[in-house]
């Protein structure tokens, strides 16, 4: 899908702070159509006229255009009243109603302007199709709206500082609008406004109350009162903030209203967010408890490790000892896993900084007076949990056996992995030392664990081969549905 400069400059350039401009309009102008219960149509001169380089629908109302116009010229009858509006600079009404198949569609024009230059235009275009009785309601939107597409002709809408993010329960029309005074008095509240403050334990009409004492009033911990709520209740400032009482929670967007740079009110967006926030705040308990989970059951292996080395020592015969440390890599290596994923938010691992660790501790751990050189070539990428743990055995495992059977009677070795993921779920590793090199294939208690692990767990297959400079062991693994 091409961008609005892209659309743009098929026809006549842009610069790049215009291109900014109108990308930070056309992120914030759903507002403004739902106020307008109107469509917005941005256009973009050219040497022949207009053409469409971005359209805006209102969720409010009806739209005016079934089809896609962008990309589309403005029509001959249509370029005077377009020019007027970029010459005369200000909010430029159709002299009459042009037609569009059956109905008759009512189009106010205005110039988009930045930093005093009128760079393109703006159309509203509203249906004439559905009467609409001048309710109160209306009255106060198209009001809200007129506000903002006058400060769009003077250049002070958008803001720069604007919070036009995709932050979720972000507050829309539909959801509640108050409109505010420069004092922060109540000049007008939506019926599902009023609903959403009356869930706060607000009582009684809001008209003519100040907003920010209704909220102050709300807020039991004095000491902790947020600027950024005070600023916002202000209309102060064209930020978000939530506010909390009752049980309930209220999601508020301002947007000053400005004149000629003074502050003269603001529109107040608000929504009732708190089976969201509930919601969210079972997801971050949820995930601290699976992290502590990880993190307990770390220690716990740890623990077990320790145990394993303690009895170690206690032993005699040379079998038993190499028997416990064995186990007790291979349980530092499961508990090296639950480490990582005690620090993460997700349940993936970053198996590349996990492997690095896990095979070097496996080198150090097996070599006795060989010294290994392990060098690593592409990426393991990210590892679902259930996955890592067989994952990082198979690994360490290994890399044990190229340590202790391949290096025997030599001073120096090298270890060479490389990682390729054939796609998201399938992974390919081949492990590759300069050893002597494998004369049957290994039959140990170790690489029965590694066959078991990657073949009913991992879902894949192992191959182990000799080459002329040593040998190698091919895995191919399942790592993702």
């Amino acid at each position: 899908m091409a961008t609005l400069r892209e659309t743009a400059e098929k026809y006549a350039p842009l610069t790049d702070a215009e291109a900014e401009w109108l990308a930070l309009l056309t992120a914030d102008w759903q507002i403004i159509a739902d106020l307008s219960f109107a469509d917005l149509v941005m256009w973009h001169a050219v040497d022949d006229g207009f053409v469409a380089i971005a359209q805006c629908r209102p969720s409010t109302g009806p739209t005016v255009h079934q089809d896609d116009v962008v990309g589309t010229m403005a029509a001959p009858g249509r370029v005077a009243h377009l020019q007027r509006a970029l010459d005369e600079g200000g909010i430029t009404a159709s002299r009459e109603p042009r037609w569009d198949e059956t109905y008759a569609v009512r189009e106010d024009a205005l110039p988009i302007v930045m930093d005093g230059r009128r760079i393109a235009v703006l159309t509203r275009e509203v249906s004439q199709a559905v009467s609409r009785s001048s309710s109160r309601l209306e009255l106060n939107y198209k009001g809200a709206a007129d506000d903002l597409l006058h400060m769009i002709t003077r250049g002070e809408f958008p803001t720069q500082m604007s919070v036009t993010g995709s932050r979720r329960g972000a507050p829309r029309v539909g959801d509640g609008v108050v409109r505010l005074d420069a004092a922060g008095h109540v000049t007008y509240a939506s019926p599902n406004a009023l609903s959403c403050f009356h869930r706060l334990g607000v009582t009684g009409s809001l008209m003519n109350r100040s907003l920010p004492r209704v909220t102050s009033e709300l807020i039991t911990d004095k000491g902790h009162i947020d600027e950024t709520l005070a600023m916002v209740v202000m209309g102060r400032a064209p930020w978000r903030a939530d506010i909390e009482a009752n049980g309930a929670t209220l999601s508020m967007r301002a947007i000053p209203v400005t004149e000629h740079g003074e502050r003269i009110g603001a529109v107040l967006l608000c929504r009732d967010v708190s089976e969201l926030r509930r919601r969210e705040r079972e997801l971050i308990t949820k995930d601290a408890t699976i992290r502590e989970i990880h993190h307990r059951v770390k220690n716990n292996l740890q623990t077990v490790a320790a145990l394993l080395r303690l009895q170690s020592r206690r032993v005699e015969a040379p079998e038993a000892k190499e028997a416990l440390a064995e186990a007790m890599r291979r349980v530092s290596t499961i508990a090296l896993v639950h480490e990582t994923l005690s620090g993460t938010l997700d349940e993936l691992v970053n198996f590349d900084d996990l492997a690095a660790r896990s095979m070097r501790m496996a080198a150090d751990v097996a070599s006795s007076g060989v010294q290994v050189k392990l060098l690593r070539e592409g990426d393991f990428g990210l590892i679902p949990a259930q996955y890592a743990s067989s994952l990082a055995l198979v690994m360490t495992e290994l890399v044990t056996n190229a340590v202790e059977h391949g290096f025997e009677g030599r001073e120096l070795g090298t270890i060479t992995v490389t990682a390729r993921r054939d796609d998201e779920a399938h992974l390919h590793v081949v492990i590759a030392d300069d050893g002597v090199g494998l004369s049957t294939e290994p039959s140990g208690l170790g690489s029965q664990i590694v066959r078991t692990l990657v073949e009913n767990e991992l879902g894949g297959a192992i191959v182990w081969r000799r080459t002329e400079t040593g040998s190698e062991v091919d895995v191919r693994a399942q790592v993702g549905d």
